[in-house]
């Protein structure tokens, strides 16, 4: 038996004894059912996805029912996920499988890619999992995994390294039970290979493992070559009327937290000059502005320290937006540090 027929051989071996069968998505495999769980995993573990797919699927049992909905539905659904751009582009893609494809999703490789936000590796797990067609995958969890496997000496992210992980993944792919071989190996990186204390003693594969053969486990995956990540600065001011309604803006499409809902923002050093411009509140001394403590949100490519300002008691505003009850807009789609203002606010009410 060769390295290759062994490492699928026993990693199949090892998911019928001990792998993951009972998670929502194995449930009833159709190609939507299958797409939604591969798109909401991406950066995402399953623990943190679970209670969002119930709750989607719910709302959204179909593709018709998703290409019917409106993105603030989508969206609200999505809220706390972070990575929006998925659920506008979950949205899109149903739009175009129903519009265009009667309500199928296509059934080769490069159509599954062409669609919104699904990548190589996507496109392939849904087409294994849910149309058994044999496609390798490389998501995070099997970077890892043949990273380690191979003792790979390069960032994954190289255009070399990423074609080698390519080849070797097809090569390891199984010709018969490749469905299960995909989430097997998914199963693997996400249980027992894992970024920081992988279980590598109960690891069916650890016998072969160049990693392990070398004592050197902890050095791979190699991490991205670092740059430091720039810090901005942004006022957010919590608006209440005397309704005790809270003041929203709907964001822009493109660009951060594209299609959500927010709270008025700006720079710094125009704060307050600019919402004495835009508000007049209903107490004679004019803004009482307070600050609440300052935050920090991490995005990929740089961190935002938010400065929370509260303003009550607000008559008129001349600001583009709409007010909600409390409890309104925390069913809309929001990122999640205005959720977590909004929430405050919601404690402070009580």
């Amino acid at each position: 038996m060769s390295d290759t027929e062994e490492f699928a051989q026993t990693l199949l071996e090892w998911f019928d004894r001990s792998g993951r069968h009972d998670l929502p998505w194995q449930q009833n495999k159709t190609p939507y059912r299958v797409w939604v769980s591969e798109i909401m995993l991406q950066q995402t573990q399953v623990q943190t996805v679970i209670p969002y797919y119930e709750r989607f699927m719910e709302a959204f049992p179909t593709v018709e029912a998703l290409a019917q909905a409106d993105q603030e539905e989508v969206l609200s659904h999505w809220s706390g996920l972070g990575y929006y751009a998925r659920g506008r582009n979950l949205l899109k893609t149903a739009q175009i499988v129903v519009n265009d494809f009667q309500g199928h999703f296509p059934q080769d490789l490069e159509g599954m890619m062409a669609l919104p936000g699904i990548g190589r590796s996507t496109a392939g797990a849904v087409l294994s999992i849910a149309s058994q067609q044999r496609h390798p995958i490389l998501d995070g969890n099997v970077k890892r995994v043949l990273c380690r496997y191979n003792a790979v000496e390069s960032w994954s992210g190289e255009k070399k390294t990423e074609a080698m992980l390519w080849k070797r993944a097809d090569e390891l792919t199984p010709e018969q039970r490749f469905d299960d071989y995909t989430q097997a190996i998914m199963d693997l990186g996400a249980t027992l290979c894992t970024r920081s204390k992988p279980k590598c003693d109960a690891c069916p594969v650890q016998k072969n493992c160049q990693a392990w053969q070398l004592n050197r486990v902890a050095d791979f995956p190699y991490a991205k070559p670092k740059k430091a990540k720039p810090t901005r600065e942004k006022a957010m001011t919590i608006l209440l009327n005397e309704n005790r309604q809270v003041f929203l803006q709907q964001r822009p499409q493109k660009g951060i937290w594209g299609g959500l809902w927010s709270l008025p923002e700006m720079s710094l050093d125009q704060h307050e000059t600019h919402i004495k411009s835009k508000v007049e509140t209903r107490c004679d001394k004019g803004l009482n502005l307070i600050e609440w403590p300052l935050f920090k949100h991490t995005f990929t490519h740089y961190h935002l320290i938010i400065h929370p300002f509260f303003l009550d008691e607000v008559s008129s505003i001349k600001l583009e937006g709409e007010w909600f009850t409390v409890s309104e807009a925390l069913s809309k789609g929001l990122p999640a540090p205005i959720r977590k203002l909004i929430k405050q606010l919601e404690s402070s009410n009580d």
